[in-house]
């Protein structure tokens, strides 16, 4: 009996720890977006407070981040981010889905080879290939586009497929049999019973697709140099930073940056249940 009581309380104790441990660092990390939200509220200007919280509060960051569109063009910028998201979040969807499911389902004499090679290229990281990206575009005319960005944010998309394999695997082969016995063809199968199954990785596949070109700024910077009317939001606000904008933008540089993490933070607010049934689900696949 005494064991089983200390066996309680050390398991109390160690969960206590735990608990403390995670409280501190969730501290921690809510400390940088504390301080941009506190910043955007600022009503004095400059880079560089030596205190934490403002002396005076005010929205005018906001309002003026949206009216003074002199030399910035923060609502146009985020329109153009939104539509080349959305654009991009569609095609990589798609490409994903039809990727996964055919690697899933079907078997062909390249399946594995192609596999390996999709992986190794994962291996990768994407803006190595940037420069050839660069120059093919400028080869076809179309370097300062939101056409172009959408081609280069869903152009790969497909060999991201690994994950929603995962998921599809998790999903009875015989469901397909039986729809085949009934006369339903592969693409029938894949749109009116795989898809209804697989809410949870369409929804991560969504969210992941709409973040990278959401949150993108190394492909952007190149590809789009000097265009300002087609910069998205992550260039634009890296370009309030420089040397002679930096003192009277700094704090409508925060408010930009509190003003862009919104849809992301109600996107993933609302779908979480789904984002982590979709990881999970791939992971037992």
């Amino acid at each position: 009996m005494k064991q089983k009581h200390s066996a309680k309380g050390r398991k109390a104790i160690k969960n206590t720890l735990v608990h403390i441990l995670l409280a501190l660092l969730a501290f921690v990390w809510l400390i940088p977006i504390f301080w941009v939200i506190m910043t955007s509220l600022r009503g004095e200007a400059g880079s560089y407070t030596p205190y934490f919280f403002p002396k005076q509060l005010t929205f005018n960051n906001y309002i003026r981040l949206f009216t003074e569109t002199g030399q910035f063009y923060y609502l146009r910028w985020f329109m153009n981010t939104f539509f080349v998201a959305v654009c991009s979040c569609l095609i990589s969807t798609f490409y994903v889905l039809s990727i996964s499911y055919a690697i899933s389902r079907l078997r062909f004499r390249m399946r594995k080879p192609f596999m390996n090679i999709a992986l190794i290229l994962g291996m990768f990281p994407g803006f190595m290939s940037m420069i050839a990206v660069y120059y093919i575009l400028k080869g076809l005319n179309m370097t300062q586009s939101l056409l172009a960005l959408i081609l280069v944010y869903s152009g790969g998309a497909g060999l991201g497929f690994y994950i929603a394999k995962g998921f599809f695997d998790t999903i009875p082969k015989s469901i397909d049999e039986a729809a085949w016995i009934d006369g339903a063809s592969k693409w029938q199968v894949f749109r009116k019973v795989t898809i209804p199954l697989s809410k949870p990785i369409i929804i991560y596949t969504i969210l992941t697709s709409f973040i990278a070109p959401w949150t993108d700024y190394i492909f952007v910077s190149v590809i789009m140099g000097d265009n300002y009317n087609n910069y998205t939001v992550a260039l634009g606000l890296f370009k309030m930073l420089e040397r002679e904008f930096i003192n009277n933008w700094y704090t409508r540089f925060a408010a930009g940056a509190v003003i862009v993490s919104i849809p992301i933070s109600i996107l993933f607010i609302i779908m979480q249940k789904y984002y982590v049934d979709g990881v999970s689900g791939a992971v037992k696949g």
